[in-house]
């Protein structure tokens, strides 16, 4: 075994990093797992048999059916990166949320004529308790197409769990809104 320099493992680790977070969404193909957040850790340790590299993605929500898919790309990534030994686990804590989505991801869903998560998902622990008198505001969501904000949700599930399906009443489109979680 080689022992390398902090700076040769750094960059080893930077590395990894770029391979795994170029792996795209199978459900949203235009976003990276790095542009949707779900790519959380990269770690890569030397050993004697060569490098082992450590990958941890948490998933949208607890049920999310690509997860699996996302691992097993990333697995295929590394490996043809020349990455031999790769971990990838999957953690529900701290649970994904809208706000770890790039700027970046968030125009590719524009883009792609999907509605981006608008806000910033509720912060902290537990159940969000509303003071006596509270008036709930929903922020229109403005459409992807041709940016009217004239729109109504046709229902609360779309295409996927994390996305809603609207429809514009000024272009007549329908469309998908990424829901702020």
């Amino acid at each position: 075994m080689v022992t390398r320099t902090r700076e040769q493992s750094r960059t080893r680790e930077q590395e990894a990093w770029r391979v795994a977070a170029s792996v795209t969404d199978p459900e949203i193909p235009v976003l990276t797992i790095e542009d949707l957040g779900v790519l959380r850790d990269v770690a890569v340790t030397e050993t004697r048999d060569g490098d082992r590299v450590r990958v941890t993605l948490t998933p949208t929500y607890s049920g999310c059916p690509a997860i699996d898919a996302m691992r097993d790309d990333v697995i295929l990534a590394l490996t043809a990166a020349g990455f031999a030994d790769v971990d990838v686990r999957t953690t529900l804590s701290p649970a994904w949320t809208t706000d770890w989505m790039s700027d970046a991801g968030k125009q590719k869903l524009r883009d792609f004529g999907i509605a981006p998560p608008t806000g910033r998902a509720a912060l902290g622990q537990g159940p969000v308790r509303e003071a006596p008198g509270t008036v709930k505001l929903r922020l229109a969501v403005k459409c992807p197409r041709c940016e009217s904000i004239d729109t109504r949700e046709v229902t609360r599930f779309g295409s996927t769990s994390c996305k809603a399906l609207y429809e514009c009443r000024a272009c007549l489109e329908p469309f998908d809104h990424f829901k702020a979680i």
